[in-house]
């Protein structure tokens, strides 16, 4: 997982620039073609260093593919109703792949075996390249000039080490002197990167963007989704299972509660964006998803818990992010010269998956320091046996007795909590900066 996430946030950016200047539908057909045969060496992969090493690559073709679809996309489909409609499709099959993605592959690994989680994707990329063949115009920067090597370079080995310092740090030590290291090493190479693309004549990240109130506003609802709805997914199977004692099918079909309406909001997302403008539905889409989690959170702390009382939060978190999502991408994208759409889309994904990666390592700390907080309370154990257990019972890790089972609630109230005031926080500040834009 972390080998993946790696390697895909570490190329967002500098695929936007290369999509903007040697086309965008080029990069797109070579970054699914990556995808598909790295899925094949995943799939065959005999040992786990071989897997590791090809899921890195896998995750190279998965990012490249994110900024190039949605380039594409923005390309091609440029006039409003035409846009909202294209931008609504690409959120329901998001949210179709979110919904059913789990269960299938649930299914896939009960008839079949784990290498097929891999394998399939090597025919559905086959399908995929010959309609984007078909289908995709290119489109790319006409005044694109010589590729901004050193941007490139310093932003990937950025983002690269940020990535890594989330996701390894609790494996290495975040005290330890080899993730310090890492750590001064990637503030060194963002220092260099502000300072190189200040100096390019045509850098891969203009800075000036941001001074677009538009395109700051709806960055900030790529943020608040990965704040609080995609890292809690993480975690979220983890309460069925071991504070409700449901099986893998039942905790499968209760997620679908919290993934279904991502499935169904998107064009109606669309509509009311072209109504109302995005100014309104994208914090009103980040309050929602806040609300749910609220909701969530009472629900778990029912007496007599089930999916039955999560349900009601469930379902209006998930219809946050879909009120949210596809605005988001159509805004970015659209507020900033057409010329540069890689780099738009670059920026959208990169405040995506950083933001996801940072929030899935601070969500599982809260998750395991609400643990502690309840064992402490109760005076069970002393501090590193606390310690030890919290981490035990947040992985379910160990069979769980009812009281093990009310530490791992409470751990999910602080999660939860965390989640719901920080993507309201998030969208306070979007309003704000919509405003500005308004005025």
């Amino acid at each position: 997982m972390n080998a993946y996430t790696i390697a895909c946030t570490m190329v967002l950016m500098a695929t936007g620039s290369l999509a903007d200047r040697f086309g965008r539908k080029r990069l797109y057909l070579i970054s699914i073609a990556l995808f598909g045969l790295t899925s094949f060496a995943c799939g065959m992969a005999g040992n786990v260093s071989l897997l590791i090493a090809a899921r890195f690559v896998q995750g190279i073709g998965g990012g490249a593919m994110l900024i190039c679809q949605i380039a594409v996309l923005s390309q091609q489909f440029r006039e409003g109703k035409e846009r909202a409609l294209a931008f609504s499709m690409w959120g329901i099959v998001f949210g179709a792949g979110l919904g059913f993605g789990p269960i299938i592959g649930g299914a896939i690994m009960a008839m079949l075996s784990w290498k097929w989680i891999f394998l399939i994707h090597v025919p559905l990329s086959a399908m995929a390249l010959l309609l984007v063949a078909a289908g995709a115009t290119e489109s790319k920067d006409p005044n694109a000039q010589k590729l901004d090597i050193p941007g490139i370079i310093l932003l990937s080995m950025t983002v690269c080490g940020l990535t890594f310092f989330i996701t390894q740090g609790p494996e290495i030590g975040f005290v330890s002197l080899a993730d310090i290291a890492i750590f001064i090493l990637t503030v060194i190479c963002f220092l260099l990167f502000i300072r190189a693309e200040k100096v390019s004549s045509y850098p891969m990240f203009d800075f000036s963007v941001f001074r677009i109130y538009t395109f700051s506003g709806a960055l900030l609802g790529s943020m608040g989704m990965n704040f609080s709805f995609w890292p809690f997914i993480v975690y979220f199977p983890i309460y069925f299972q071991h504070a409700l004692g449901y099986d893998v099918v039942t905790t499968g079909l209760s997620l679908l509660g919290y993934t279904i309406p991502t499935l169904i909001i998107p064009p109606l997302a669309e509509r009311l964006s072209l109504k109302y403008r995005p100014g309104i539905i994208i914090p009103l889409g980040m309050f929602t998803i806040g609300s749910g989690f609220f909701l969530m959170r009472l629900g778990i702390g029912q007496e007599h818990a089930s999916w039955l009382t999560v349900l009601p939060g469930a379902l209006v978190a998930g219809a946050g992010l879909g009120l949210t999502n596809t605005p988001v991408t159509n805004t970015t994208t659209s507020s900033i010269p057409e010329s540069r759409a890689g780099m738009a889309s670059g920026i959208d994904m990169s405040a995506r998956l950083i933001t996801l990666a940072i929030n899935i390592a601070l969500m599982g700390f809260i998750l395991i320091a609400g643990i502690y907080t309840f064992l402490s309370n109760a005076h069970y154990g002393n501090s590193a046996n606390r310690h030890i257990l919290s981490a035990k019972i947040a992985s379910g890790n160990i069979p769980l007795q009812p009281f093990y089972r009310q530490a791992l609630v409470h751990g999910f109230e602080w999660a939860m909590l965390y989640a719901a005031i920080g993507v309201w926080v998030l969208a306070a500040i979007s309003f704000k900066i919509f405003k500005n834009a308004d005025r």
